[in-house]
């Protein structure tokens, strides 16, 4: 991508000179703050058909135009930086991440600057947004203190806190008080057997906790696997199925429940892939794109006889045969007009943060959905689910400038997302991305 500066005529001088007496342009001082992507196609990420040779105008962080070339002036002051022949779409937003104390397969001191490390490294794989949905410290709610500035280089964090978890309905409660009370954005409770190895939170128990997150103004987000769990906590209040219905195919009630009640669905397709691909080595530990931020250490101990052992138990066998039940479940309430948030689960070792959104895509449209509609659904969709369309999302006038540019167009195959060449947040350029 080539920048240059350019000047343009804001008047004449009244001194003619040499060459035919024509006048000399006055150069334009350039505005700080002030840039215009030009020559792009631009996918907006609202599903609308993309704009072919546009210009997108940041002012100090902020969308402040965009459209076709010749429909809209480009300020004389601005920079332009030529992005002609690449594709401009909206950053992605995670909403079912995890910022927390792992770093590569091992646990670490969760510090802000492990938060920021995170969020950089989300960021240069184009996620601009992460909901953490669990293990989130005053850490990283002091990180998130700090994003809302046109200098941001990172991606931007919501928290959901310490996950509530009983055991009883008096204790949920107070465990939610606690969450609100230290800063959370979004409560997270896990109502999950673990394929019958460990005991599911009650009924009693998680209606406690829905109705206390609501007294607090919170939303609740609902870890779940099994189709009843999910109609159990939709009559119950849930804001977000934060996980695929993994048992069963989805039925009509669960269906109504969704429709009736505008609560969003999570797939986190790439959370049961990690459960079983380390069975043998990955395509992607060849891939330049994943390599370039993992370290070798880590790739040589999942392509191991170890891992290996661990990606074959009956668990993991289980989940990589509901994987495909899962994407069946995935077409069939988006279908059903079911509002869709991408999200990964990543964070956890092994699910690697970036790399994985990208595969998360590329399932997606596996599952029946077009490329656009994966990409909808991980910017302005995922935006609107978790309620902050208002600054992210889509590339409108007045939003936050977070996006990406592309050298190959994802609309053509949506594995084009990993020719990422830069990303933008707050119409900065994310360092080494």
């Amino acid at each position: 991508m080539q920048v240059r500066q350019l000047s343009v005529l804001l008047g004449l001088t009244a001194m003619a000179v040499a060459c035919g007496g024509e006048p000399v342009p006055e150069p334009v001082e350039m505005t700080p703050g002030l840039h215009a992507f030009v020559g792009a196609r631009i996918i907006d990420g609202t599903g609308a058909a993309a704009v072919e040779n546009g210009v997108l105008v940041v002012r100090d962080g902020r969308i402040e135009a965009v459209g076709a070339s010749g429909t809209l002036d480009v300020p004389a002051d601005a920079e332009q930086i030529d992005v002609a022949g690449r594709t401009i779409m909206p950053g992605m937003i995670n909403a079912h991440g995890h910022i927390n104390n792992i770093q590569g397969l091992d646990q670490v001191e969760y510090t802000e600057a492990l938060v920021e490390r995170q969020l950089g490294l989300y960021a240069r794989y184009g996620v601009t947004t992460v909901f953490s949905l669990g293990g989130d410290g005053p850490e990283g709610m002091a990180v998130r203190d700090r994003q809302d500035t046109p200098d941001l280089d990172r991606a931007r964090l919501y928290v959901a806190g310490n996950i509530v978890t009983g055991p009883s309905p008096k204790e949920a409660r107070e465990q939610v008080k606690a969450v609100a009370e230290s800063g959370a954005d979004i409560v997270k409770i896990r109502i999950d057997d673990n394929l019958g190895s460990t005991t599911k939170m009650t009924q009693e128990t998680y209606q406690a906790v829905i109705e206390a997150a609501h007294e607090q103004g919170l939303k609740l987000a609902a870890h779940m696997y099994y189709l009843e769990d999910a109609k159990g906590l939709l009559e119950a209040g849930a804001d977000l199925l934060a996980h695929s219905v993994r048992d069963l195919e989805v039925d009509d009630t669960l269906i109504a429940l969704l429709r009736d009640s505008g609560v969003c669905y999570c797939p986190t397709l790439m959370r049961e892939v990690s459960t079983f691909v380390y069975e043998s080595r990955p395509d992607w530990f060849d891939d330049t794109f994943f390599s370039k931020e993992v370290d070798p250490a880590v790739i040589a101990a999942l392509d191991s006889p170890e891992w290996r052992e661990r990606s074959t138990t009956a668990s993991a066998q289980t989940y990589k045969t509901q994987l495909d039940v899962a994407k069946r479940n995935l077409k069939t309430l988006f279908d059903a007009g079911i509002p869709i948030a991408m999200g990964t689960d990543t964070g956890p070792a092994a699910r690697f943060q970036g790399y994985f959104e990208h595969g998360e895509l590329a399932l997606m449209v596996e599952a029946g959905l077009t490329p656009m509609q994966a990409i909808v659904a991980s910017t302005s969709g995922a935006a609107r689910c978790m309620e902050v369309d208002a600054d992210l999302g889509s590339l409108q006038p007045g939003k936050w400038a977070d996006f990406l540019v592309l050298a190959a167009n994802p609309l053509d195959d949506i594995t084009n997302t990993t020719s990422l060449e830069t990303v933008y947040i707050a119409g900065n350029a994310v360092p080494g991305a």
